[in-house]
């Protein structure tokens, strides 16, 4: 019987995990770390972070990049999965505090938002080709040995006395 019971299980997965890649876009609520679990073990293994953007989704695996949208004020985010969850019943993503400051849910404590899985996602700011360095020619000046400062003239000349 529990071998059934696991199979079930196993089959339930897969069908959660088909029905999230077949839908383009979720719609629910959002909530988001306290910040007493900051430095804490997500389910992935990684350290929560205050600053960090990332996020708890049920199904979607570890890494996935997710665009979480506001409708409420336009603004969006992209974050990481990392853990998993919430487990209460309408969430559909626990967010990170920072994200959650990015989207101005923070007073509300719970919002409204639409996720959708980011396919491509390019890191902003890094270099996409390789940079070549020029070859420089350092030279040094054949002239006169270079002047000692006065002060160092001075305490010479008084240790000479």
């Amino acid at each position: 019987m529990s071998r059934r019971i696991a199979l079930l299980c196993v089959l339930l997965f897969h069908c959660q995990m088909a029905m999230v890649n077949a839908q383009s876009f979720q719609k629910g609520k959002a909530s988001f770390y306290a910040k007493k679990f900051h430095g804490r073990r997500t389910a992935s293994g990684e350290r929560l972070h205050l600053d960090s953007l990332t996020c708890a989704h049920r199904n979607y695996p570890f890494g996935t990049m997710l665009q979480v949208y506001n409708p409420a004020n336009g603004k969006k985010v992209i974050v990481r999965v990392t853990d998993r969850g919430p487990f209460i019943k309408g969430r559909i993503i626990d967010l990170s505090w920072r994200a959650a400051r990015e989207l101005d849910i923070i007073a509300k404590g719970v919002a409204m938002v639409v996720v959708r899985k980011v396919e491509n996602f390019i890191v902003p700011f890094q270099p996409t080709d390789t940079i070549e360095i020029p070859d420089l020619e350092l030279q040094t000046n054949q002239g006169p040995p270079p002047m000692l400062p006065y002060w160092k003239d001075m305490k010479r000349d008084m240790s000479r006395e």
